[in-house]
């Protein structure tokens, strides 16, 4: 039994370039037949199984070998990359949390640095400052303890416990020194501060 096969099937099947095929058509070596523009060949059935199922064979041995090799070495590069990548962000997760913890000492040092900077300058000014402020009439309230100060510590304390950040806290001092509220006195020259000892409530 022939049955049709185009010309491109049929140099594959035949093992021929495409000039092949046509030039046994004109010597009438191989039989054709044209069908809606498009020439076609007459092949013997069992030829036509023979040779591809020679090409199958022949094709699945060359990528049993070839395709096995090229996917180990694929597989291969990619665990080396992966492997390298792990390793880099380790390395980087590692120096980010110590870079962390560092800024996080800073952070803290600074905070009791600055605290105690503010204590000492409270117990300075208090000594030096607290007769003069009790003499000025501006200043003076009707309660027994309106000429009193607390310190800087006990001030952050009453607005901790109003949920207040030590952040927020020395941005409250700082608008109230600049703003003029007489609760806080500063001097800018010797850079001290008192706090009298009154309500504040406005400020939490």
């Amino acid at each position: 039994m022939q049955r049709l096969v185009t010309t491109k099937e049929a140099s594959e099947i035949l093992g021929l370039s495409l000039q092949g095929i046509h030039y046994r058509i004109k010597n009438n070596q191989l039989k054709s037949q044209k069908k809606d523009g498009k020439l076609f060949v007459y092949l013997d059935d069992n030829l036509t199984y023979n040779n591809q199922n020679s090409n199958t064979n022949n094709h699945n041995i060359k990528l049993d070998f070839n395709t096995f090799d090229k996917v180990i070495e694929s597989k291969d590069e990619q665990i080396s990359l992966l492997k390298k990548s792990i390793k880099w962000m380790r390395k980087q997760y590692v120096s980010e949390i110590e870079r962390l913890e560092k800024n996080q000492k800073r952070i803290i040092e600074v905070f009791n640095s600055e605290i105690k900077l503010l204590q000492s300058a409270f117990n300075e000014m208090r000594a030096i400052y607290k007769p003069q402020i009790e003499d000025k009439k501006e200043f003076s309230k009707s309660s027994s303890s309106s000429n009193e100060f607390i310190t800087i510590k006990e001030f952050f304390a009453i607005l901790k416990r109003a949920n207040k950040s030590e952040i927020e806290i020395k941005g409250i001092i700082f608008n109230a020194i600049k703003k003029g509220d007489k609760r806080f006195i500063y001097n800018k020259k010797d850079k001290k501060l008192l706090i009298l000892n009154e309500d504040f409530n406005d400020l939490i």
